[in-house]
């Protein structure tokens, strides 16, 4: 449920005499954030950008996700929290059973079913096995902010066979995520191959002058094939979230 209708639930019940004008009063104050001292929670971020707050967990303490989890469980608000290591999420599933951790992803979400928001498709695509967490890191978000997801993983050009063999597919998906490191070639491959709207995700996978990633970042950046935008060095969340704006313009045409 999004914040517009949570109001528009909120003050019907307070107009049917559900709810006290206390409670009301305690839902609306969160907005357009919450006024917590040390987590501020941007609740009206879907209404600007179609897209709720998801949050960046690594470098927060498991007091500040739990008081995250509890604030957005009240609203009834999606949750999706990146880069959560395992053992923070076994001390947050003590207080919260409802939670699901997505292992390979380092995604922690509600134990829920991602509800598909938009016709359009996302195809996921890995050039190596080693490039799996940061495939799965855009799999998992590109699920729960509303996509219909496809993924196939290990179809990298050292067999140019593998990504030939996807080619009515890469036609078929209206955004193609690219996730590749060591020269980050692939997304300029696939470009040659289709008009779908191409993300590249560099990783830090690959030999010493790799430059954790650099390589790939730069390579992509200097691709000669058009139609290739790229995000930061695997950041397969910032993929995700270009890949559901992009669908999310294509819904309302």
């Amino acid at each position: 449920m999004d914040i517009l209708q949570i109001i528009i639930e909120k003050i019907k019940d307070f107009k049917n005499g559900l709810i006290e004008e206390k409670e009301l009063i305690e839902v609306l104050k969160n907005f357009p954030y919450s006024k917590d001292r040390d987590i501020k929670l941007d609740f009206q971020r879907k209404v600007r950008r179609g897209i709720p707050e998801v949050i960046f967990g690594k470098g927060k303490n498991v007091s500040q996700l739990r008081k995250i989890i509890a604030k957005i469980s009240e609203l009834k608000q999606n949750l999706i929290i990146s880069r959560v290591s395992e053992e923070k999420y076994l001390y947050l599933k003590n207080d919260f059973k409802n939670l699901c951790y997505h292992k390979p992803a380092r995604i922690v979400t509600f134990d829920t079913e991602p509800e598909v928001l938009f016709e359009g498709k996302v195809l996921i695509v890995s050039a190596g096995a080693s490039d799996f967490e940061v495939a799965e890191e855009a799999y998992v978000s590109a699920r729960y902010l509303g996509n219909n997801v496809e993924k196939e993983y290990d179809v990298g050009i050292a067999c140019i066979s593998r990504i030939l063999d996807l080619k009515e597919r890469f036609d078929s998906a209206s955004v193609i995520i690219a996730v590749a490191g060591m020269e980050g070639a692939m997304p300029s491959v696939i470009a040659g191959l289709t008009s779908t709207p191409i993300i590249g995700v560099p990783t830090s996978v690959g030999y010493g002058a790799n430059f954790k990633g650099l390589s790939a970042l730069i390579a992509m950046l200097n691709s000669c094939s058009g139609g290739i935008s790229v995000v930061n060095i695997d950041n397969g969340f910032g993929a995700a979230y270009q890949a559901t704006l992009i669908n999310q313009k294509i819904q309302k045409k």
